[in-house]
């Protein structure tokens, strides 16, 4: 009879990986370099992740999860441009310590090992896909008309996901978070008078 898994263990181990993962690249991840980081063997790991390739994809996951607060946040939005704008304020103040940033790095890196799957379940799409749900949704409920709120959804993710590239390469806090503001600037502005000619063309 098999012997049944520690739930407790699984959750915890992953969390090691990430912390090990911290200053290591994704690619390089293996179970001899993790059984070795962390003290176990390699049974321990396959017992509970299968194969290098489903522990990876945990990996990702984990990553990718850590946008839910914010996604949950701006889905909580109750139709108020200042809010919305305070709320992406707030995500972009989250995101960097040190931490974040190397979390956002892995982010990137396992984008671009999915990028050459042909699955179509791929993670990190799905997490790009999300903010952009959630962010039309925002939009609408404030009274932009769809299409429009998905092409100014999609240019301030994509916006965002370059600044933090950016600040991953240059490491230049006051300088990204500068650029960050007048961006948020412009798309409220944009924003604001897509609600008036909306307002005013349908009363």
């Amino acid at each position: 009879m098999a012997r049944p898994k520690d739930l407790d263990r699984k959750p915890a181990l992953l969390l090691a990986i990430i912390d090990h993962l911290l200053d290591k690249p994704l690619s390089g991840l293996s179970f001899r370099t993790i059984a070795g980081a962390l003290s176990v063997s390699t049974y321990t790991l396959v017992y509970h992740f299968g194969t290098r390739a489903e522990l990876v994809r945990e990996v990702m996951q984990a990553v990718s999860e850590r946008q839910s607060y914010v996604v949950r946040t701006v889905d909580q939005e109750s139709g108020l441009l200042d809010q919305h704008l305070e709320n992406l304020r707030h995500s972009w103040r989250l995101s960097l310590d040190e931490r974040s940033l190397q979390l956002q790095r892995l982010e990137f890196e396992a984008a671009m090992l999915e990028s050459r799957e042909s699955r179509a379940d791929r993670l990190t799409l799905a997490s790009f896909d999300r903010w952009n749900r959630s962010g039309v949704d925002a939009l609408v409920k404030m009274g932009v008309p769809a299409d429009d709120a998905e092409l100014e959804v999609r240019i301030i993710v994509v916006t965002l996901y370059g600044l933090h590239y950016d600040l991953l390469v240059s490491r230049d806090v006051e300088r990204t978070t500068a650029a960050f503001e007048r961006v948020l600037q412009h798309y409220g502005r944009r924003i604001q008078d897509l609600i008036v000619v909306e307002q005013s063309t349908h009363g």
